[in-house]
């Protein structure tokens, strides 16, 4: 089950101005599931979007890569399937991932290089794009722009529910809307995951900065979660800023406006991110990790990463043991150089059990044990180097996943 996480309402996802979605069966893997999504934008919306960093990234990738260089006419339609990674299968993938973006476009009257693709699935099957071609017209003909939780559905492979959050900021007295979904649950790590997340707003933004904010919002939210360690072929972020709102155009982040608007859409970001932690295979637990007194940001990364990917780490969650120093043992392998064991603390929630390196006098393992039974935990340490920070989240490792990811294919 989730941890802590509910089924969106249709009522708290606001429809963005210029943007519509349309949801069908196209039968990509497996009949009578939604599995086939179309975003379809006004025109003058601006697009940026943030990939995989693994270097054997899906066909889908390089088209949508290939496709946001051009720049010629401006994207004007997402095209998204589940079932089928479309990954690792070569030129023929790459074919077949153009032929998607044709089929769209002829049906829109758009040229193919205002399309994009995305897929999501299983690794090394070929794309079966003759029935995305003949869900097309019917995931078309449902464009809607309130069809926002119907979109998370169908993006959906072993996630156990949708993903969606919504918010609305004031910016120059015009209201702001922001409103995402995202899709994941297993092979999770930081630089994004087999995860897609797609977000829209109709703020005002000035084209170069879009990629700046999608940018800084996946490194604060899909950049700071793992479930597994495993990075996916496929991760793909994408912001859409459709200009509708009807605010003075925003042409730097750093100017009021673009604070406003860039916390919103880490806000929402954040939200989608955290919804894949809740929702990784198998987990029973939620846990955010903060490394604090680091002297740069990266150090903390390092050591928050160590203590997020450790299975030690994870399973001891799973059982509620405080085997805590486990914990410990990750932060020393994390790659700090001259760490001084000496000065760390560590905290889980709020029982303090390391001082100086070494456990506690005061320190009872019933209280360990009290905070690991929680749903939610937080592991915060104390480097005491410096004044930088950093938090990662992750979930523990359970007897499921090993049963999904065993059954993932049958």
């Amino acid at each position: 089950m989730p941890v802590n996480l509910a089924v969106p309402k249709p009522a708290d996802l606001h429809p963005v101005p210029g943007v519509r979605v349309g949801v069908a069966m196209a039968g990509v893997r497996k009949a009578n599931r939604k599995d086939l999504v179309a975003f379809v934008l006004d025109a003058g919306t601006v697009v940026a979007g943030v990939f995989t960093q693994n270097r054997f990234c899906a066909a889908p990738v390089q088209v949508c890569r290939e496709h946001l260089a051009d720049g010629q006419g401006g994207i004007r339609a997402l095209v998204v399937n589940t079932g089928n990674a479309n990954a690792g299968t070569g030129s023929d993938g790459l074919a077949r991932a153009r032929r998607t973006c044709e089929a769209a476009a002829g049906l829109l009257g758009l040229k193919p290089t205002q399309v994009l693709p995305f897929s999501t699935g299983v690794i090394m099957e070929t794309l079966p794009v003759e029935r995305i071609e003949a869900g097309l017209p019917a995931a078309l003909g449902d464009l809607d722009a309130a069809n926002w939780l119907q979109a998370a559905e169908g993006i959906m492979t072993t996630d156990t529910l949708p993903k969606a959050a919504s918010t609305q900021v004031t910016i120059g007295g015009r209201t702001v809307t922001v409103t995402g979904i995202s899709k994941g649950a297993g092979m999770i790590r930081p630089n994004m995951a087999t995860m897609l997340g797609f977000l829209a707003t109709d703020a005002v933004i000035a084209a170069p900065l879009l990629q700046a904010l999608a940018r800084q919002a996946a490194d604060a939210s899909f950049n700071r979660i793992t479930i597994d360690g495993d990075t996916s072929t496929n991760d793909s972020f994408v912001v859409m800023a459709t200009q509708q709102a009807g605010h003075a155009r925003i042409e730097s982040l750093e100017s009021a406006d673009g604070r406003a608007l860039a916390a919103a859409v880490t806000q929402v970001a954040q939200k989608l991110a955290q919804a894949i932690v809740r929702d990784g295979e198998g987990a029973t637990k939620f846990i955010t990790v903060r490394i604090e007194g680091g002297r740069d940001e990266a150090e903390c990364r390092l050591a928050a990463y160590a203590i997020a990917h450790s299975p030690l780490v994870k399973t001891a969650f799973f059982a509620s043991d405080p085997n805590l120093g486990r914990i410990l043992a990750a932060v020393g392998y994390a790659g700090i150089a001259d760490l001084d064991q000496s000065r760390i603390d560590l905290f889980l929630d709020d029982v303090a059990v390391v001082a100086d390196g070494g456990r506690r006098t005061d320190y009872k393992e019933e209280d360990g044990a009290r905070v690991m039974k929680q749903a939610e935990i937080t592991v915060r340490i104390a480097l005491k180097r410096g004044d930088a920070s950093a938090t990662v989240w992750t979930c523990d490792l359970s007897y499921d996943y090993v049963k999904i990811n065993a059954d993932y294919r049958s």
